[in-house]
């Protein structure tokens, strides 16, 4: 067969299903959403109102509690790596699953706290759960979209994340009402049942034949030095991530004084920047292409995530917490969109791609939240610095990013 009329029997395999998307495809993309949702919005980022809790509780001292925020970015470095062999051998949607129930347990196992190993142990399975969902949760339902359409579907999978953090920064303080322990119930529970109402919702498998024939192409393309470039700037991004991600509740509520309460308030605000982020930046992606999307998504985060070094007012940490958390999971849908750009004809290639950033991503992430926290203990709590080096991260990804376009051309689909 010709490449030609492979690349054919390539685009009309991946026309089919646009035809029949619909219902059935806003059904997928809710079920994304409630696997983001459990398995980063809730399994990780509830994780950080708690934490003025956990120390109060005497549950664990504040440098252990830091420690066990970056035992679940440890964790999701490793459902990265071994989400695409997992998906392989189990098929995708039964992974997804899976996860979504490991997430749940996990979130109950917390709510015994038997030593500081078996909470680690926890937060590292739920970490796992995470980097598992972020791999293969977009790669089971976009195949299945019409390009036209990817940057919003994966801004509605994604904006599961920010469903999770707006209701951890409004449900914990209630369930903390309760108790510690009551808290992380409430979590369990509600991802549980998150992970029932989804069960069915998932698109039917990509054949596993096709995937097959396509990956002498798959190598090529995630070789390729544009792909590679996006992939640590990818990296960079998870850093600038870190300060407001595991530091920012604790900031608030410790660091200037302002008690839980207040912590919990931009958390909320993180959250709802949260929701919104992943649907306006796949909206102007579909609009004015991925690349021009990220590059502005770059400046504009470089400058919120330094904010709070520079002014503690409350309308700088509003904006802050608001486009900080907006791009969390906002950066996602850019950067698979921007590898559909890069390349625009193998799902493979693409599924390979995607895996790659996102180790990447975890990566840099897990080594910046350890890193981080060792540099705040050490410093005596200077929350300061931490958002300098996040914003110095972010402006490093935007200099990449300007010069791999100067440097090897410009490459749009």
């Amino acid at each position: 067969m010709s490449m030609s009329a492979n690349v054919d029997h390539d685009r009309r395999h991946h026309a089919a299903p646009h035809r029949d998307a619909g219902g059935p495809l806003w059904l997928s993309a809710a079920a994304g959403l409630c696997a983001s949702l459990v398995g980063l919005g809730l399994a990780r980022f509830a994780y950080t109102p708690l934490i003025p809790a956990l120390i109060a509780a005497k549950w664990f001292t504040p440098a252990e509690a830091v420690y066990l925020g970056a035992a679940n970015l440890a964790g999701y470095l490793a459902g990265a790596l071994i989400a695409r062999d997992l998906g392989a051998r189990i098929g995708s949607v039964w992974a997804l699953r899976g996860m979504m129930l490991l997430a749940a347990a996990t979130c109950f196992a917390c709510a015994v706290p038997i030593s500081f190993i078996w909470f680690f142990g926890f937060r590292f399975l739920a970490g796992i759960s995470g980097g598992v969902i972020m791999v293969l949760a977009a790669t089971a339902i976009l195949p299945h979209v019409a390009p036209s359409k990817r940057g919003l579907i994966g801004g509605v999978i994604f904006a599961g994340v920010g469903l999770g953090v707006a209701a951890s920064g409004t449900l914990v303080p209630l369930l903390l009402q309760q108790g510690v322990k009551q808290a992380w119930y409430g979590l369990g529970v509600l991802s549980a049942v998150l992970t029932l109402i989804s069960w069915k919702a998932w698109p039917a498998e990509v054949p596993a034949a096709h995937a097959v024939t396509e990956q002498p192409v798959a190598a090529h393309g995630v070789r390729s030095p544009l792909v590679i470039a996006l992939c640590v700037e990818y990296g960079l991004n998870a850093l600038a991530l870190v300060p407001h991600m595991v530091f920012l509740v604790d900031f608030v509520a410790r660091g200037l004084g302002q008690g839980i309460a207040a912590g919990s308030y931009y958390w909320v605000l993180y959250g709802i920047g949260a929701v919104i982020g992943p649907l306006l930046s796949g909206h102007l992606a579909d609009r004015a292409g991925f690349a021009a999307a990220l590059r502005a998504a770059f400046l504009i985060e470089a400058v919120a995530v330094a904010l709070p070094a520079v002014t503690t007012s409350p309308a700088a940490l509003i904006v802050s917490s608001l486009i900080v958390g907006g791009f969390t999971p906002g950066i996602v849908p850019l950067v698979i969109g921007r590898i559909h750009e890069l390349i625009p004809h193998s799902a493979a290639s693409q599924r390979s791609a995607w895996a790659q950033a996102t180790t990447t991503f975890a990566l840099f992430q897990a080594a910046g939240a350890y890193g981080l926290s060792y540099l705040f203990a050490r410093s005596g709590g200077d929350y300061a610095v931490l958002f300098v080096i996040g914003a110095a991260g972010v402006a490093v990804a935007l200099a990449i990013e300007l010069f791999s376009v100067v440097a090897l051309g410009r490459k749009r689909s």
